[in-house]
């Protein structure tokens, strides 16, 4: 959430910061501004609402200079207005501030900067820097000053400050908030996403926590808050600009719903043999996973739709690798006292590799003494680099914020740690083996079919696009299905009510609100509880609601249960998440589009909840 860019170079400072603001909408934000350091000063533009109202204002006074900062903010402390709304100055205008986190401390350090003297505009905690960086450099350089600030600050934040009294530096650091450094020629940038600067440089340096980076056009000098020097080379990032735009689909959320059947080839190349019967890890995460006791429990984290890609997981490595496996949402985590220990493996799964709960949830964990195995999509991320080992799944960026095809990739990568433990540990038969590692990688050609239903699919869509409330249902494997497709058509279409629900909890309460219309989606394909949903389903009709259901091809069956049918692929059950979720995520996809609904910026969403 929120978005921040800095640039210092030759070119124009405005075009190039409202450029790459645009590559990071969609990480949601309610208003954005820019300043900019010219011969006149500091001056600053800021409006509410989208971007566009912001690239209308410097269109209408136009600002000249080769050094700013701009941000997209969400708003924490403070309602959305012009007036919060970033960059935030000191009391003389000559210092200007960007941040994304949240500055736990900040009351009490307003309340003495307060008397002595400062005034205050906003109602942000971000606006306390600026004053308390001014109030610092009456007695220190502007360097110090920052950095004597930072050290009083408690909580999470990735802050860039330009000064007038620095017109040649800005001035950047992280604290478990997302910041990279772009390293051009003659030119440098900030950014809270590899994505704002694909467009001109590729080389990133990825910065730690308490690291603190004065940019001038040559490039980064990073010191930690001691200022002690810290020297990383810049890595080179292999996206290219091209995939991280629309390629002539009119929202990012589809285009990635396409790329999936590559993204999973992505995930599974150099891993995966099916000929010669093989699951391949890199040295590193052999020797890790080789090295788990035969007692080793294993805990999973993450949040929103990573947390349903654990669940999935969680089937997979208790069925298959016989190991027990507890599934935490990384939120609740820290808060219920989890017992850990040296035979504890955390597996962290996050597409961003930034989600504050969940690399609080690693910190945790590591503290304790267990083991942590991250499956991340994000090069150089924090989860990344504290884990002992990761597993990428190469999903490429993915813009619009509901996630497709970093869940696929997620389960990919779930099933391939599940065969290779389950191989390793001598718990499947070698039939059985076989006949999964064939399977998986099978998966991107069935996804590539499962995606020719699309017509089919946007035409249920168009039957229920009018309805308000919808069940999703499902059972064993696709019980998480079911959770993530409600999820899908909650976060793109906030005028409908979705709940996801294991089938057979029905009983139990939900199903005394069914009424006659009402849509229900269920997960019924090929599997050992396929009479089980059947009964269900007949539980819903018996009730006069109506059953949108997805089933595996060639079931001659199910039509006669079914008010709307959507078939996919047959698969192993093992796979057949990734299977349901394309059905699942095109419905949401129509559903939200016949809505007239934002769906690449669903409102009061962000894409990487990078604050507790």
């Amino acid at each position: 959430m929120c978005g921040i860019v800095g640039y210092i170079g030759k070119g124009q400072v405005s075009g190039v910061i409202l450029d790459a603001l645009s590559r990071l909408e969609y990480r949601g934000y309610d208003s954005a501004g820019i300043a900019v350091l010219n011969s006149r000063g500091l001056e600053v533009r800021r409006r509410m609402g989208k971007l566009k109202e912001l690239v209308k204002a410097v269109d209408e006074r136009p600002l000249k200079g080769t050094l700013g900062l701009g941000h997209t903010r969400w708003a924490t402390h403070g309602e959305p207005s012009e007036i919060n709304a970033h960059p935030h100055t000191d009391c003389h205008g000559r210092i200007a501030v960007v941040h994304n986190g949240i500055v736990e401390n900040y009351a009490p350090l307003k309340e003495r900067l307060l008397k002595q003297g400062h005034a205050f505009r906003s109602k942000t905690d971000t606006e306390v820097i600026a004053h308390l960086v001014e109030e610092l450099a009456k007695q220190h350089p502007l360097e110090e000053a920052f950095r004597l600030a930072l050290k009083e600050l408690r909580g999470s934040y990735a802050v860039c400050l330009v000064s007038a009294d620095e017109p040649r530096r800005i001035f950047g650091a992280r604290n478990a908030s997302p910041l990279v450094v772009g390293v051009g020629k003659g030119e440098a940038f900030f950014a809270s996403d590899v994505p704002a600067i694909l467009a001109r440089t590729r080389r990133v340096v990825y910065l730690n926590d308490g690291e603190v980076v004065t940019l001038g056009p040559e490039g980064p000098r990073i010191t930690t808050l001691a200022g002690r020097p810290v020297r990383r080379k810049p890595t080179t990032v292999t996206w290219d600009v091209a995939s991280a735009r629309k390629g002539g689909f009119p929202h990012f959320m589809l285009k990635e719903i396409h790329e999936q059947a590559g993204a999973i080839e992505q995930t599974l190349f150099n891993r995966l043999d099916p000929a010669k019967g093989r699951v391949i890890f890199d040295r590193r995460t052999r020797r890790f996973l080789d090295g788990l006791s035969p007692q080793e429990k294993l805990v999973i984290i993450s949040c929103g739709t990573a947390y349903h890609a654990g669940l999935v997981g969680q089937y997979m490595l208790e069925e298959m690798a016989h190991m027990p496996v507890d599934v935490d949402l990384a939120s609740e985590f820290r808060y219920r006292g989890p017992m850990l220990d040296r035979y504890t493996t955390v597996i962290a799964i996050t597409q961003s590799g930034e989600t504050a709960d969940t690399l609080a949830g690693v910190r945790l964990a590591k503290e304790q003494g267990a083991k942590v195995f991250a499956i991340c999509n994000v090069m150089g991320s924090s989860i990344a680099r504290a884990a002992d080992a990761v597993l990428y799944t190469h999903a490429g960026p993915e813009i619009a914020v509901a996630s497709t095809k970093a869940y696929t990739c997620q389960v990919t990568a779930l099933a391939l740690l599940t065969l290779y433990l389950a191989r390793k540990r001598q718990r499947i038969p070698t039939a059985q083996w076989k006949r999964l590692v064939q399977g998986l990688g099978d998966v991107p050609r069935l996804v590539d079919q499962a995606l020719a239903g699309e017509p089919a699919i946007k035409a249920v869509a168009a039957k229920y696009a009018a309805a308000r409330n919808f069940y999703y249902l499902g059972r064993r494997y696709n019980f998480p299905s079911a959770l993530e497709g409600a999820l899908k058509l909650k976060e793109i279409c906030p005028l409908i009510h979705a709940e996801g629900y294991a089938a057979g909890e029905m009983k139990h309460g939900p199903i005394s609100l069914i009424r006659k219309g009402w849509p229900i989606v269920f997960i019924a394909t090929h599997s050992p509880v396929y009479e089980k949903v059947i009964s269900n389903i007949e539980e819903v009709r018996a009730r006069h609601g109506d059953c949108i259901v997805i089933a595996s091809e060639g079931d001659a069956t199910i039509k006669r249960h079914a008010d709307s049918l959507i078939t996919v692929p047959k698969t192993e059950e093992f796979f057949s998440p990734i299977m349901a979720a394309i059905p699942l995520q095109l419905f949401a996809y129509y559903v939200a589009d016949a809505n007239g609904c934002d769906i690449d910026q669903p409102p009061n969403l962000a894409k990487s909840v990078t604050v507790e």
